[in-house]
């Protein structure tokens, strides 16, 4: 395949990448402070946010540097090979992750909702996790379509 054919899909990822970081460096900050305003009865409450939003940015990073390396196999002529499945693998587990700790974290969520009478805080969380499983259902199966085509085409490559 020629080099760079997936260029477009690897400035994507890039891109999609940009703004999270930008979120993490000064959204997060803000919502740590917020909720330390809105439950000040519950100690290090500041570092619980911190660490839960950027445990869940965190499986977010490698999910995109996993799909860079999928990208890149693809431009190196080697889609159908174990390091596309194992990609495809980690994309899934990331997912999931992603979609668990934001699962664990709605109780609180709707507590910042109902004490700052917002409820776009439960739908945001709600389509994160939606968002998520549908990641991880669809690398699930691109992952089993894979496995399926290496090993139709290592019988052929025996056969011949």
């Amino acid at each position: 395949m020629k080099r760079g054919s997936t260029l477009f899909l690897k400035i994507a990822v890039f891109l999609i990448g940009t703004p999270v970081l930008a979120l993490c460096i000064f959204i997060v900050p803000e919502v740590a402070n917020f909720a330390a305003v809105l439950f000040p009865d519950i100690p290090y409450i500041n570092a619980l946010v911190y660490i839960y939003l950027y445990a869940t940015a965190i499986p977010f990073y490698v999910a995109l540097y996993q799909a860079f390396n999928l990208l890149s196999y693809i431009d190196q002529n080697h889609a159908f090979s174990e390091l596309s499945v194992r990609s495809l693998k980690n994309i899934k587990f990331c997912a999931i992750l992603i979609s668990a700790l934001y699962v664990l974290g709605m109780p609180f969520i709707y507590l910042m909702a109902e004490v700052d009478d917002a409820p776009g805080l439960i739908v945001i969380g709600m389509v994160i996790i939606f968002a998520s499983t549908v990641i991880a259902v669809f690398a699930a199966v691109l992952q089993r379509l894979l496995q399926e085509a290496i090993h139709i085409k290592s019988e052929n490559d025996l056969t011949v």
